[in-house]
Parts: C-alpha cells; sequence; structure tokens
C-alpha cells in the first residue's frame, strides 16, 4: 500500500529575484502582509532570521481567540529555503499543559525558491505534517483546522499572490 503524503504545496512563479524574495520571507515583522490566512497580527521580533536554531513569535488569531505561536527554524538556506516549527506560545494553546509551552509541533511550514530565467523566482510555500500519525491535521474539515475558514491550499494560494504584491511594491 502506497503512503499518503504529509505534505501540501503550492507553487507560484514571481517576477522578482530569489534574494529580494527570501529577505521579505525571512523577516518576520513583515510576515503579516503576506499572510493569505487572515490569522496573523503582529510578529513580536523585528530581526532577520539567520539561521536553524533561531525562534521567532507570531501573534495569531483563529476560531474567536488570539493566541501566540513560538516558531523554531529547522532549515535555513539563505535564498533557497525557509522552515519553521510552531510551538504554543502559551498554556490554552498547549492544551492547558504548560510544560508543551515552546516544545516545537512536529509539523512545520517553508518556502523553498528557486530562480527562474534570472528574473523570477518559483516560490513553493508548504505545510508538511511531519509523520503519518498527524495526518489529520490536513484531513479534518479539508485543512480548514490550520487556517480556520479557508483549506490550506486556498490560503497557500492567496499567500503567494500577497508575497508578489508585496514584491512589486518593494522593487
Amino acid at each position: 500500500m502506497e503512503k499518503e503524503s504529509t505534505r501540501v504545496e503550492v507553487s507560484r512563479r514571481i517576477e522578482a529575484p530569489a534574494n529580494s524574495v527570501f529577505e521579505i520571507l525571512a523577516s518576520p515583522s513583515r510576515h503579516q502582509e503576506f499572510d493569505g490566512s487572515g490569522m496573523l497580527r503582529a510578529a513580536l521580533d523585528e530581526g532577520l532570521i539567520s539561521g536553524v536554531g533561531e525562534t521567532f513569535t507570531l501573534k495569531m488569531h483563529r476560531f474567536g481567540r488570539d493566541y501566540e505561536m513560538i516558531n523554531h527554524v529547522v532549515a535555513f538556506d539563505a535564498n533557497h529555503l525557509i522552515e519553521w516549527q510552531p510551538s504554543p506560545g502559551d498554556v490554552e494553546t498547549a492544551g492547558g499543559d504548560g510544560s508543551r509551552v515552546g516544545v516545537a509541533s512536529g509539523y512545520s511550514w517553508g518556502y523553498q525558491l528557486v530562480e527562474d530565467g534570472g528574473t523570477g523566482t518559483v516560490v513553493t510555500e508548504f505545510f508538511d505534517c511531519g509523520t503519518e500519525e498527524n495526518r489529520w491535521i490536513l484531513e479534518q474539515d479539508d485543512g480548514r483546522w490550520i487556517n480556520g475558514s479557508n483549506s490550506v491550499t486556498v490560503s497557500m494560494t492567496k499567500t503567494l499572490e500577497l508575497l508578489a504584491g508585496a514584491l512589486t511594491k518593494k522593487l
């Protein structure tokens, strides 16, 4: 029997060089500009992400409540790849278990960039459940468990559209 993928991804060609795209992705304070889910409220960190092992915290809103997520950078290759694993930033988000605050969830979000023709970049946003046991995250309510009202692929498509717009303003 073939294993089902634990990864969902959406790609878009953006008319900007990879370093310009990556600069925005590595800046948590800019993530709200291209959040296609509508859940991100603010970044609590101003600096740029520069490597694996760093964390950044985002203020979020979903299902009628505000919360924080601490994101652990697990992959970083400047201008090519950035990936992080979220963790609950407060006791309520950790299901009432304070020992789970700050502990990575086992699933990840990220972006892969491939230069395309010198003037453009194919940007792929991905969500990976990490394990087959976490596949329920994608299956519950057609992925809306992750993003509230939209399926994960709808939100990713909107995210990449907004990212392209943010880059057009910058260039």
